[in-house]
């Protein structure tokens, strides 16, 4: 079943778990702002996200330049600027689908419906063999940067799969890839297979990754 959502279409993909800042300037991401504000109750602060495809300005989108795959998010923080902008913090819950968009308001508003992963055990060889090329890509990165990772890697399944998701440095099509993964076994493998061939690239170009987007805060709220 669908229902609607206020959207805010982003040039960057978010998983689950993610605490994502936004300065917010535009005037229909203001008014989506203020229609959250008067909500009563910050659990019900909810709109929705998914990105761009590449090649199209944000503030110029039709829904034919939207990836269909998103999130939930929740407004969990606003601050006020004296030119009427914000600067918003949001926490990426769970996955929606996007069926339909209406422009046509002060805000967009989406028809989405939910997407959870699919359920199934994952083998404990996926698992070690996911942790252990996130960690050899995590030594690499930090021996070319002189720089070093902090935090341990959450042991469900689900919470490593979009962890992993969220911390490889890769182009937008790959990042949605794994946001669409069906399972968090599927994610993990296919992390696992995108990590490789950084590792590979890393060995035989001695040259820095785009590693900015490793930088991402991430909570399993």
């Amino acid at each position: 079943m669908s229902t609607p959502l206020a959207m805010f279409p982003l040039s960057t993909v978010v998983f689950p778990g993610v605490s994502l800042p936004l300065h917010v300037f535009e005037d229909r991401y203001r008014a989506l702002v203020q229609h959250l504000l008067r909500i009563d109750d910050p659990a019900e602060r909810v709109f929705g996200t998914v990105a761009v495809r590449e090649g199209y300005e944000v503030g110029d989108h039709g829904s034919q330049s939207l990836y269909r795959v998103g999130v939930r998010l929740q407004l969990t923080d606003v601050e006020a600027n004296d030119d009427g902008t914000y600067e918003i913090e949001a926490v990426a819950r769970e996955r929606i689908v996007l069926q339909g968009l209406d422009a046509s308001g002060e805000f967009a508003v989406g028809d989405v419906a939910e997407h959870p992963d699919a359920e199934g055990p994952v083998p404990d060889e996926v698992l070690g063999r996911a942790r252990a090329t996130f960690t050899a890509y995590r030594a690499a990165v930090s021996e070319l940067q002189g720089t070093t990772f902090s935090g341990s890697l959450p042991r469900d399944p689900g919470y490593l799969s979009w962890t992993l998701a969220a911390l490889a440095p890769l182009p937008m099509a790959e990042r949605q890839s794994l946001l669409e993964a069906d399972s968090p076994r599927e994610r993990l493998e296919l992390v696992t297979s995108l990590l490789r061939e950084e590792l590979r690239a890393i060995n035989v170009i001695p040259s820095l990754p785009a590693t900015e987007v490793a930088r991402t805060a991430w909570s399993p709220n």
